[in-house]
């Protein structure tokens, strides 16, 4: 099979992946809750991986990097954190069902959406300018569009939100993996990433981020292996937002694929994927047969949409998939981002690629089309 669905889940996976689950399976237990050497054993996996994510991510403690289920996870913990009925929110124009469906679950909240042009930094970066008053109580925004593969200006909206005094919370589940993500330097309140994405990791798993002065609200509410005596959750992190026994076997997993990311570069892997994509925008544009949303391979980012003129995108993704080359097609859970695109009607049909992706299968593809 061809793979081109990773901005869903990345199905190649470094081999010390696999490894790293099975083995814990058999030799590890739930951390803090023994002192037998499965437990320890357990406790020493969640350190270390807390600890590579936090110098990798920007982030001052160990403790504040949350392990969660996946970005929407920490996306529910950011929002419900800093978010009140009543409350004022900017996000952008391209943004995800994970944070507009929490906020619309909140009620109540004034949302002011950021229609910056498609592959337009510039003009995107103005708008949160104008839309960012010290009246808004959080702006959340992606890093980079699922649709569309579009970066947007990030280090431009975090010192807009620095400057204002606005917590900022940032989608990082195209991007963490991919592109330079930084906690610190955005001196953002909170940064969600899946695990099973551009991690590399296994389903099931997720990180967020935690600024300095953050108080997280809790989602779930339970046993954590500490101060087993008070009712109330303990305030410390990450034993607050940690309830319950964690993905023990999956983190073993994730740590292995963090690992693997940090050995490549960013800039490596972001190269990588970026050439195979231009590759295939280029292909696709020789053919005149699709309207395609680039920014003509500038941007260095792993998805590629297109609209088909000749049949709806389901069609062509039933198609290529009877081939055996796995795509996806429609609104990719991000129906905001068609509305402001202008693709509401058709939904496009997505191709994303990861570092094990090779020019070879771009043109495999490129005759099926």
């Amino acid at each position: 099979m061809i793979y081109f669905d990773s901005a869903a889940t990345t199905l190649q996976k470094p081999e010390s992946v696999s490894k790293a689950a099975a083995a814990a399976i058999y030799t590890m237990t739930t951390p803090g809750r023994g002192d037998y050497p499965a437990a320890r054993k357990a406790a020493d996996l969640m350190l270390r991986l807390r600890t590579e994510a936090a110098e990798f991510f920007g982030v001052p403690e160990p403790d504040n990097v949350i392990l969660t289920q996946n970005a929407t996870h920490g996306l529910n913990i950011a929002i419900k954190s800093l978010v009140s009925p009543g409350d004022t929110v900017v996000i952008s124009g391209y943004e995800h069902n994970a944070v507009t469906r929490p906020l619309h679950a909140i009620g109540g909240v004034s949302v002011r959406i950021v229609n910056g042009r498609l592959f337009d930094p510039q003009h995107m970066a103005e708008g949160f300018r104008q839309a960012v008053d010290s009246r808004v109580k959080a702006v959340v925004c992606t890093h980079v569009s699922n649709v569309f593969g579009y970066a947007l200006p990030i280090d431009e909206i975090a010192e807009i939100c620095r400057k204002q005094g606005v917590p900022l919370i940032v989608d990082a589940a195209q991007s963490a993996g991919i592109l330079p993500v930084n906690l610190e330097a955005w001196n953002a309140a909170y940064v969600a990433m899946p695990g099973h994405k551009g991690l590399y990791g296994p389903q099931g798993t997720g990180l967020l981020l935690c600024g300095k002065n953050t108080e997280p609200h809790t989602l779930l509410e339970g046993g954590t292996g500490s101060l087993s005596r008070q009712q109330e959750m303990p305030g410390i992190l990450p034993d607050r937002l940690e309830a319950g026994t964690q993905n023990v076997h999956s983190a073993a997993g994730l740590l292995e694929g963090l690992r693997f990311v940090r050995r490549l570069g960013t800039e490596r892997i972001a190269n990588r994927e970026a050439h195979i994509m231009k590759r295939l925008a280029t292909g696709l544009r020789r053919k005149g047969r699709y309207h395609i949303f680039d920014n003509d391979g500038q941007e260095k980012t792993s998805v590629l949409s297109v609209v088909p003129l000749y049949a709806d995108p389901e069609t062509v993704a039933g198609h290529l998939a009877e081939h055996l080359v796995a795509v996806r097609a429609g609104l990719h859970c991000a129906p905001l981002a068609h509305l402001t695109a202008g693709t509401s009607e058709t939904g496009t049909l997505r191709f994303s690629a990861s570092i094990f992706n090779a020019p070879s299968e771009v043109d495999e593809v490129l005759k099926l089309l």
